[in-house]
């Protein structure tokens, strides 16, 4: 498969329609993550944080997703990375998106209806992903930790990556995050998932006829 360029474009460039798939594509993200969050049956590595850390404090799922992720954009300060429209709006509408399908959503007991929350969940989050990092407005505050600490250290993504999710799976499962065959599951196919859908929705600029 031919390697699709995800590099940052400005956003005078297109601005109308990149905007608009940002933003939907970052609210079917927090709507993914509910999904995953009320079929209980494990989450991605992230949210074992977020949902560990909204257990402790007693603070809402989307309120420490907000909280975390502007802690993790503190710490590209030293990494030099700098943020985009992409990088602020990850933060506020994902969180404020997630809490509020949380609201309506109810958790499942059932399995059936457990699984197949947890399925769509993830096949969502795949599609969610490919539509806003398509739009090339910036990495969210997880993906320029990932990639600032790859430029600094000479460490290879997948080295980097799997060095951070692991740090954040055993920190959010010892705070009591919910760890189960949907961590599994997220973390086999969301990749090959999300880059067989980037090509799709990937923004390239109109070549001149």
């Amino acid at each position: 498969m031919a390697q699709v360029d995800l590099r940052p474009v400005p956003i005078t460039s297109d601005p109308a329609r990149r905007v608009v798939q940002l933003v939907f594509g970052l609210a079917l993200y927090g709507t993914s993550m509910a999904m995953m969050t009320r079929a209980r049956l494990g989450l991605d590595p992230w949210d074992v944080l977020n949902d560990g850390v909204s257990k402790m404090t007693g603070l809402s799922f989307g309120t420490m997703t907000a909280a975390i992720s502007i802690v993790v954009l503190l710490l590209w300060i030293p990494l030099r990375q700098r943020p985009g429209i992409g990088t602020v709006a990850n933060i506020f509408v994902i969180s404020v998106m997630v809490d509020l399908v949380r609201a309506v959503l109810p958790a499942q007991s059932t399995l059936i209806w457990q699984i197949l929350l947890l399925v769509g969940g993830v096949v969502l989050n795949a599609v969610a992903t490919a539509v806003y990092v398509g739009a090339r407005l910036g990495p969210g505050p997880r993906d320029g930790l990932m990639t600032g600490l790859t430029a600094r250290t000479g460490w290879s993504v997948r080295l980097t990556r799997t060095g951070i999710e692991v740090v954040v799976l055993v920190t959010g499962f010892f705070l009591g995050g919910s760890v189960g065959v949907g961590t599994v599951l997220y973390a086999l196919s969301i990749g090959p998932l999300t880059q067989l859908l980037l090509p799709f929705v990937t923004w390239k600029p109109r070549v001149a006829s």
